[in-house]
Parts: structure tokens; C-alpha cells; sequence
């Protein structure tokens, strides 16, 4: 797989996450998405593309590849970065800066990363203390083990078919889930391998960095 990282513009950004993943040499390429571009300068990181209208960010960034867009436009930043990453022919998006902030933003992140995980992408967004992964099915999620931590569970779809919860406190066993429902909020990890899947559907799946 080939992994590209996006910061976006969200004011929770994991910096540190970012940074070490970085210095590991896990990302091959660097999106900075708008105003997103800032919190690279601050980590003296240089990204491989910046993408967007930049009234956030406030300037043209200077960067080895530049792709400006009009403010006045019928897709966000943030869509026009991820499909940018795909063009480029990279499978993992590992989106940073785009969970918090105005909730509509948030939302419209949530249904971008539904449509690129159903297109075969494997996406996930990290947050300030905790990530999300996008799983479509037939996929399996098997989740670090930790002693203690939060999972919550959401259809994507109107409905999500044969999603199994194991190695957690509460379990599901081949059960539908829809988006109309708080069913699959706050599940909690025990010390024991934990495993989420999903036969058909989308699911959004949040769970504690470790």
C-alpha cells in the first residue's frame, strides 16, 4: 500500500502523531490542504502538494507543487485534496486536521471519507486523542490491544450488514446496524484483542490512539 498523509485546516491537530509517523518515513507523499499548509511550517515539514483556495491559509504557499482553486467552487478543499491523492495513485489516506472545529466542515469530512472508503481507498483520520477508520465491507478491523479506551460503532448506510464486535465489552454477533440509531456508541476495550467487522455497509469506527 502506498500511504499519503493530508492536514487539513481543523484547529485539533495531532501534531505529534504527524510528526512521528513522518520521521518514521510512513508517509511517501504530503498533502497540506489549505490552511493546513501552517501547521506543516510550524513542524518545519515540508509537504509534496498544497491543494486548495487558501482563503484560510491567507497566501499563496510556496511549495514544489501548487494547485489553486477559486474560493467560488462546488467541492471543498479537503475533496479536491483526497481526490488528488488518489490521482496520484495512493490507497492509504491518513487524514490529519479534519475532525473538530465547525461541525459542518466535520460532516462534510465524514461523507467524503464513506465515498472514498467505498471506492476500495482505506481511510483514516486522526484526531487529538483518538482516530476513525472508514471500514467497508467485507472488511475486518482488528484494533491495538489496549487496556482501557472508548470504541464507537456507525452505519454509514441506511444500513450495514453482518457487523461483528469482539474482545470488547459488549459484543455484536452478525447484527445490521443503520444510520438512524445511537446503537454502537461507546463500546469499551478490555485488555483483550479487539476485532470489528462488517460483511455490507460502511462503518464508521472510532477508537483511542494508543
Amino acid at each position: 500500500m502506498a500511504t499519503c498523509a493530508l492536514v487539513g485546516a481543523s484547529p485539533e491537530f495531532n501534531a505529534e502523531d504527524f510528526k512521528a509517523r513522518y520521521d518514521a518515513g510512513m508517509f511517501e507523499f504530503v498533502i497540506a490542504v489549505d490552511a493546513g499548509f501552517a501547521y506543516l511550517e510550524e513542524l518545519d515539514v515540508k509537504p509534496d502538494m498544497a491543494v486548495g483556495d487558501f482563503d484560510s491559509l491567507g497566501y499563496q504557499p510556496k511549495c514544489r507543487r501548487v494547485s489553486r482553486f477559486p474560493v467560488k467552487k462546488d467541492k471543498s478543499d479537503m475533496e479536491l485534496a483526497l481526490e488528488k491523492a488518489v490521482a496520484w495513485d495512493y490507497d492509504d489516506l491518513v487524514v490529519y486536521a479534519a475532525l473538530g472545529g465547525r461541525l459542518d466542515h466535520t460532516v462534510a469530512n465524514l461523507q467524503l471519507f464513506a465515498k472514498f472508503s467505498e471506492q476500495d481507498y482505506y481511510v483514516t483520520a486522526v484526531g487529538v486523542d483518538s482516530a476513525l477508520r472508514l471500514l467497508t465491507g467485507p472488511d475486518v478491523l482488528d484494533l491495538p490491544v489496549m487496556e482501557s479506551g472508548t470504541v464507537s460503532v456507525f452505519s454509514a448506510n441506511d444500513r450495514a450488514r453482518g457487523v461483528i464486535e469482539t474482545g470488547m465489552l459488549y459484543s455484536l454477533d452478525d447484527e445490521d446496524l443503520s444510520n438512524r440509531t445511537s446503537r454502537g456508541v461507546s463500546n469499551e476495550l478490555i485488555g483483550r484483542p479487539a476485532r470489528i467487522a462488517v460483511e455490507e455497509g460502511t462503518l464508521y469506527v472510532f477508537y483511542p490512539l494508543p
